[in-house]
C-alpha cells in the first residue's frame, strides 16, 4: 500500500467520503474529514477543497478528539456560550 503523506492535494485521495460536523456554519467555516485506507484520516478545509490534506494516525485523531472533549483546547478560542 502507497503511504499518504501530509500535504497531498485532498483533490487526490480518490474514493474517500469527506464528513463535517452538523455544527459546521453555512459559510463554510469548518474542517472535513476523511478515514482512509489503513486506518489514518485525513483532514481538509472546507473552503479550500482541492487544497493540502493533512494526515493523521487513528491514534493521533482519539488523542485530539479526548482533549476537546476535554476543553484542552478551548483557550484557542472563544468558547463563551453566546447570551441572548
Amino acid at each position: 500500500m502507497q503511504q499518504i503523506v501530509n500535504g497531498v492535494p485532498a483533490s487526490a485521495l480518490q474514493g474517500v467520503t469527506w464528513i463535517k460536523s452538523r455544527r459546521s456554519a453555512m459559510e463554510g467555516n469548518c474542517v472535513e474529514m476523511a478515514a482512509l485506507p489503513g486506518g489514518a484520516v485525513a483532514m481538509r478545509n472546507s473552503r479550500d477543497p482541492r487544497g493540502p490534506a493533512l494526515i493523521y494516525t487513528r491514534a493521533e485523531i482519539m488523542a485530539f478528539l479526548e482533549g476537546a472533549r476535554n476543553g484542552e483546547f478551548d483557550t484557542l478560542v472563544d468558547c463563551t456560550p453566546n447570551e441572548t
